[in-house]
């Protein structure tokens, strides 16, 4: 049985065992709605990691504020709809819409006298193509001198055994890695379904181009601390990847205006060593008192290390807006965290709803004394569900928890759907590899390792984990 039929499934005899209990019914639809709706993925992060900044560059627009006002200190949700909308949904009290403002094509939020304290979420529909696939979800920072503030964040991503998590996957941006980060990725990891995070969470070096104080290697830099933290022992178990963004540049290059290109095009003409030498520092450049006020901006919007990266490319030869916007935004890797959350996210989103909803249901049934039944067909998904096995497999991979020699290990984590859920990715081959091809790749691949499950080096637990991958070869044969 497919696995999303099953939770369905499961999922309405709950409706029925809990008919007599409105509150839960009411529970059970929601996590039934859940289940057709867009892939919710939480963004997070300490405060100043850049979360409201790479949102946006997802986004392609400014929607999330990137001020120190209170609207950053709310869990906001940004889901696509027909027309702009923005509702605040207080702890106590009724839902209540608020004005709609753009000022200098940004978004603007106006709590009207309401406090961070007070609400429970701010919910903006917005019509974006990118927002059809996934909800994003702006979480205030943790790690915050204010207390009440990562609070809010902590308590939405790992609430209490009441309240299931409302996020199917986690973007966690950190500038470098710091032990709060590493604590709080371990603090979010979950005793619950698939007992498994590292495949629902993607590190992201952030604010890349500030590593090598943002000069013109910086993100070959940032891409290369990105590579060790893969194999980091502190992170390889509690995220599926790591992947380095200059967000500011990202949202820039994907807002960028006419009268920016036409100023940057100024600075362009200036003598090279004139130019280099005021982009020194943030004071130097701004030194030119009569254009003061227009360079601030430009550093608002690109940083020193955008204006260096876009200044180059017009001497090079750039001679359009949009030209310069798609290079700065293929700069920024964007179009790397874009593919990775595609393969890591896009390519499992059944799944990972599914794991909510069976997630949320356990929490429900274990809270229940008489549990209505609802516990052995739970477990009866679990036990049956191969996908949730090779969730688990691949989270004790990473986590080493279960150890083979690194090349085995390599080919286990591809198979079980590491770098991609399509068959061929999964057996290593390229995306249009004719049928016939990858039939042999997986046949070969089956007998390859029905041979280690009976590998006499092998413990238990490794023996054990091959028979999974086992199993996943021949779901690849199958269709075929």
């Amino acid at each position: 049985m497919i696995l999303s039929h099953a939770v369905r499934q499961v999922l309405h005899t709950a409706l029925a065992a809990y008919g007599d209990q409105p509150r839960t019914v009411e529970f059970l639809r929601h996590q039934l709605r859940r289940l057709d709706e867009p892939l919710r993925v939480a963004i997070a992060g300490k405060v100043k990691a850049g979360k409201s900044t790479l949102l946006n560059a997802l986004v392609g627009e400014a929607v999330a504020p990137t001020d120190a006002g209170e609207c950053t200190k709310v869990v906001t949700w940004y889901r696509n709809g027909p027309a702009p909308r923005i509702v605040m949904y207080p702890k106590e009290g009724e839902p209540a819409a608020l004005p709609v403002v753009r000022r200098d094509g940004k978004l603007e939020i106006d709590l009207g006298g309401a406090t961070a304290e007070g609400l429970d979420r701010l919910v903006v529909d917005w019509p974006a193509q990118s927002l059809r696939a996934m909800t994003l979800i702006d979480t205030p920072g943790v790690a915050s001198i204010n207390d009440g503030v990562s609070k809010r964040t902590v308590r939405f991503l790992e609430p209490d055994d009441d309240t299931p998590t409302e996020a199917d996957a986690v973007l966690y941006l950190m500038r470098h890695l710091h032990v709060a980060d590493a604590e709080f990725l371990e603090a979010f990891t979950d005793q619950g379904v698939a007992r498994a995070t590292a495949v629902n969470t993607v590190a992201v070096i952030s604010r890349a181009d500030e590593i090598g104080a943002g000069r013109m290697d910086a993100m070959f830099a940032a891409r290369a601390i990105a590579g060790r933290y893969r194999s980091e022992p502190a992170l390889r178990g509690l995220c599926q990847n790591v992947v380095a963004v200059a967000g500011l540049l990202a949202h820039t290059g994907r807002t960028l205006r006419q009268s920016e290109f036409t100023a940057l095009t100024e600075l362009a003409r200036l003598p090279r060593e004139e130019l280099d030498g005021s982009l020194l520092s943030i004071d130097r450049f701004l030194r030119a008192q009569d254009t003061a006020e227009s360079r601030r901006e430009l550093v608002r919007r690109f940083g020193l290390f955008g204006i260096r990266i876009a200044t180059s490319l017009i001497r090079q030869g750039t001679r359009s807006p949009s030209v310069l916007a798609d290079e700065l935004v293929a700069r920024s890797g964007l179009g790397e965290l874009q593919r990775v959350l595609q393969v890591q996210f896009g390519e499992r989103r059944d799944l990972l709803k599914a794991r909510s909803a069976l997630l949320a249901l356990e929490r429900l049934v274990r809270a229940d004394q008489d549990a209505r039944g609802m516990g052995r067909q739970i477990e009866r998904i679990l036990v049956g569900a191969h996908e949730f096995a090779e969730l688990r497999l691949l989270s004790a991979l990473r986590s080493g928890t279960v150890a083979f020699p690194s090349q085995v290990a390599e080919e286990a984590e591809r198979l079980l759907g590491g770098t991609g859920s399509a068959p061929a990715a999964r057996l290593g081959l390229p995306e249009h590899t004719p049928r016939e091809e990858v039939h042999r790749a997986a046949y070969h691949a089956l007998r390859r390792w029905q041979g280690q499950a009976e590998n006499p080096m092998f413990g238990r637990r490794a023996a054990d984990a091959c028979r999974v991958v086992v199993r996943t070869c021949e779901g690849i044969l199958a269709p075929h």
